[in-house]
């Protein structure tokens, strides 16, 4: 499966239990800044789509698949892919890979509001940047 944007993770200490093992919920964390690292790689950024298009991206649900552990400073390369574009929300599927071991994979669905919360369009100029994303990799 492709990915539209890749993005590499080193695991710390403060995300391991004591276990020496990511904890489950930080895999949340990684795929958010995965997606916020993609924004910055499309050149879209969240303090100007607020001022200016009074746009926020809030996450509606997330269904997360845990297949293998990471460990203390494993790399991760983290995987981030359009799966469903609507009017105002987007599914993404998302994985976590350390080398060829996939450890993690999530649909996250995420919504397009306005500051008072209520939804709205993803603004166009946002929309076009999203539909023409090509596979870029970052790293931490």
């Amino acid at each position: 499966m492709s990915a539209d944007f890749i993005w590499n993770v080193r695991v710390y200490y403060e995300d391991t239990d004591a276990g020496g093992i990511v904890y489950y919920a930080n895999y949340l964390k990684f795929f958010e800044r995965a997606r916020t690292e993609w924004l910055r790689a499309l050149d879209v950024n969240q303090h100007t789509l607020l001022e200016q298009h009074d746009t926020l991206f809030v996450v509606k649900s997330v269904n997360a698949e845990y297949h293998a552990p990471a460990k203390l400073d494993d790399e991760l390369r983290l995987t981030v892919r359009i799966e469903k574009f609507g009017r105002a929300s987007l599914v993404f599927f998302q994985e976590a890979w350390c080398g060829d071991q996939l450890l993690n994979t999530a649909r996250v669905k995420v919504g397009c509001v306005d500051s008072a919360l209520r939804p709205r369009a993803v603004p166009a100029i946002v929309a076009d940047k999203m539909r023409n994303t090509s596979v870029t990799t970052q790293t931490d």
